[in-house]
């Protein structure tokens, strides 16, 4: 709560800021608070191809009036019904295509998961990294606005869980990360079963760890990872391991390739995952970000949902539909803000609006048995 705190705290001298300069000029920050969400803040629009991207855009009633416009315009035309159902049934065909084409060229760096998303780590050894790797070694940003490789707080993450999740900590990819000596699936016959029977398995992925994160990323350890293949649609797979056993699942930039009359139950079923007290982390594409606004027309597969080019598809969410969708799945908010930025391209002078939503939602210690009971609590 505190991180959040202070993101409204930025966003609302910014937005003082903004109002003294009838919107002609931007608040610059020479000093850079790592959390949440950055803070170089635009003032002098001189300036603005100094860097590569600015953090808390505050959008004009003009700004925003356009990318609405712009998102009706090119959602008119409708792709066809036919083809609706191709890109639905053939889903998972185009995203192995996509991965086949792009393979290390796309989300292949992910620096920023360390800062935002902390509980990845145990709660304990959290607090222990987070004192520990403050120092200003460790907090130098590089002019694509991510922490470097060789300075940044994500290595030093990585060498805390390669050194410590050997002890009994564990994390997830398509897969769970294990604490002890992970063997893949296909050497563990008791992966096989599915239903009840799961849940009275003494034996599962991970399930010696003391700390177990539900992620997706193909550069896993196979020492302290148990990899999985899993169709998160598919109501009836069953998951390699019981319901709430999960301390945090990663959901970043996976439910928006969902079509939209699907995503709620992806969530139940991931809700049911988490033990009492786990987190399930979210980033994804909000509304009227610079990619939803280039779609041309006939791309369109319903309200704020495309097809790209290659066939996978995106959909771009609200602040208040994230919410509503992990409400409805029994979690409780401890974050839900809309992350604007401005993304620029110094060689080329463009400049792009990009809109992210970024989520953390918790599993209360006692789960809500009515489910219209979440609806009540909505904070807005």
């Amino acid at each position: 709560m505190g991180c959040l705190s202070t993101m409204n705290f930025i966003t609302r001298l910014s937005a003082l800021c903004l109002r003294k300069s009838k919107m002609q000029h931007r608040h610059q920050s020479s000093r850079r608070p790592a959390v949440p969400l950055g803070s170089r803040i635009l003032t002098d629009p001189s300036k603005v191809f100094e860097h590569n991207m600015w953090d808390h855009m505050q959008w004009s009633q003009e700004e925003e009036e356009n990318a609405k416009k712009k998102a009706t315009e090119n959602s008119l035309v409708k792709v066809q019904w036919e083809d609706q159902d191709k890109y639905e049934r053939q889903a998972s065909k185009y995203w192995n295509e996509f991965y086949k084409t792009h393979k290390n060229n796309f989300f292949k760096d992910r620096n920023w998961l360390f800062l935002e998303f902390p509980e990845i780590l145990p709660e304990k050894k959290r607090q222990e990294f987070q004192t520990g790797k403050r120092s200003s070694e460790h907090t130098e940003l590089n002019n694509n606005n991510r922490f470097s490789h060789k300075n940044g707080m994500f290595e030093e993450g990585e060498k805390y869980w390669k050194k410590n999740c050997e002890g009994g900590s564990t994390a997830v990819q398509g897969y769970v990360c294990n604490g002890s000596q992970a063997k893949p699936l296909s050497e563990n016959p008791q992966g096989k079963n599915c239903g009840e029977e799961l849940s009275k398995l003494k034996s599962f992925p991970g399930c010696e760890a003391t700390y177990r994160i539900l992620e997706s990323h193909s550069s896993y350890n196979s020492a302290w990872c148990s990899a999985f293949v899993h169709d998160v649609c598919d109501d009836a797979l069953p998951y390699p391991f019981p319901d709430e056993i999960l301390d945090v699942i990663l959901l970043v930039f996976v439910l928006s390739t969902i079509h939209p009359d699907r995503m709620q139950g992806v969530v139940n079923r991931l809700a049911k995952l988490l033990k009492p007290g786990g987190m399930l982390l979210f980033r994804d594409y909000g509304r009227y970000d610079t990619a939803q606004l280039r779609f041309k027309k006939g791309r369109c597969l319903s309200e704020n949902f495309y097809v790209r080019g290659d066939g996978t598809r995106v959909y771009f969410f609200t602040k208040d539909e994230v919410w509503n969708m992990f409400s409805l799945a029994g979690l409780t908010e401890v974050q839900n803000v809309v992350d604007r930025r401005l993304q620029v391209n110094r060689k080329k002078k463009v400049k792009m609006q990009r809109v992210w939503i970024q989520s953390k939602f918790q599993k209360p210690l006692l789960s809500l048995h009515n489910p219209e009971e979440a609806t009540e609590r909505h904070p807005y």
